[in-house]
């Protein structure tokens, strides 16, 4: 299911609720134990959109590193965070602006992971993320689209390894790794009897077997993006605007 290998709460070992927007709002409350907790996961997953969009912004990977590090921790401590309400709409367009409000303050990158006496250390592996820019379309797309992207990019790469989670656990991770291309990539690059052979079934059953994989996927796919949206009405929507900013 989504959200298989999210964190738990090393007090009670219940896993607590992890939709984008309930992330961010244990973040907020600085009385939850869980608070450093969610921050951490909502960095873990969502830390190279922001990164990506202060590198087309201008910003050399140092200080990219260094700003990305300190919004993340800010989010704790600025009344941005505070104010969040998941009715006001897409979970995207308030991390964006509260990047932009962030950068508008004028932090001191040379502090930006320590505020008022508190220490947050947020590890981002530099020269992975420089590897990963690299992959950026080298035409000059603006640091929105840039972006949404990557939003875009991580959020399918959370509902694969959802759909991976599944797998494993029902005993079936050879079939999934053997499957996914047609899930990822050319559908037509590893034809059906050549992924038969491999799983010494028929083509029949491969058949059968990626048209439930795909079924699950959109599932996971629109579970994923509604915890996302303020209205489930909008799922639909969000999916256009994530596949669009794919293929711009």
């Amino acid at each position: 299911m989504v959200g298989n290998n999210h964190p738990r709460n090393p007090a009670s070992g219940a896993a607590f609720v992890t939709t984008l927007w309930s992330v961010v709002l244990t973040a907020k409350d600085l009385r939850s134990p869980e608070s450093q907790e969610a921050l951490e996961e909502l960095f873990t997953h969502y830390w190279f959109p922001i990164y990506a969009f202060l590198r087309r912004h201008g910003y050399p990977p140092a200080d990219a590193e260094d700003l990305t590090q300190g919004f993340f921790a800010s989010l704790l401590k600025h009344e941005s965070l505070a104010s969040v309400d998941p009715n006001r709409g897409r979970f995207r367009s308030f991390l964006l602006a509260a990047m932009k409000h962030f950068l508008a303050n004028e932090w001191d990158r040379r502090n930006a992971i320590k505020r008022g006496g508190r220490l947050i250390h947020l590890s981002i592996d530099t020269d992975s993320a420089e590897d990963r820019y690299r992959l950026e379309p080298a035409d000059p797309q603006s640091a929105e689209k840039i972006y949404m992207r990557r939003w875009a990019l991580t959020l399918l790469d959370r509902v694969l390894d959802s759909l991976k989670a599944e797998a494993v656990a029902s005993g079936k991770a050879e079939q999934f790794d053997q499957l996914k291309v047609a899930l990822t990539g050319d559908r037509l690059s590893v034809p059906y009897a050549e992924l038969a052979r491999r799983l010494g079934t028929t083509e029949g059953a491969v058949k059968v077997t990626v048209h439930r994989m795909r079924q699950r996927y959109r599932e996971l796919l629109r579970a994923e993006i509604a915890h996302t949206v303020s209205d489930s009405k909008a799922v639909d929507a969000e999916i256009r605007h994530l596949f669009a900013a794919l293929a711009s």
